[in-house]
């Protein structure tokens, strides 16, 4: 079985610190909870990389339990996350987001 290691970029870190912070101000506690599931998230990326839809140049996985979708790429046996983008936000937005990373 071929399994992948998993790299987050600096952004896709900020993405997420930004995400608990999101979760955090909603309700105590929230933001701990869309950590830990956001991690479990990537570690099924050592996986399943790749089997994800390819948008643009990267691989879009939502996560399993927030309106969240996570962008990779692949290279080799390497995962690399370069976004953890809400999904609820305007999709130009979203785009824009994504060209910079790219």
């Amino acid at each position: 079985m071929k399994t992948y290691d998993v790299f987050l970029s600096e952004d896709a870190l900020n993405d997420l610190h930004n995400g608990t912070e999101f979760y955090n101000r909603q309700e105590q506690g929230a933001g701990d909870y869309f950590w830990d599931c956001l991690i479990s998230d990537f570690e099924s990326l050592t996986l399943c990389a790749g089997v994800h839809k390819k948008v643009s140049g990267f691989h879009q996985m939502f996560a399993k339990r927030f309106p969240y979708t996570i962008y990779y790429t692949i290279s080799e046996r390497k995962a690399l996350v370069s976004a953890v983008l809400p999904m609820r936000r305007n999709p130009e937005w979203i785009s824009e987001q994504m060209k910079i990373r790219h």
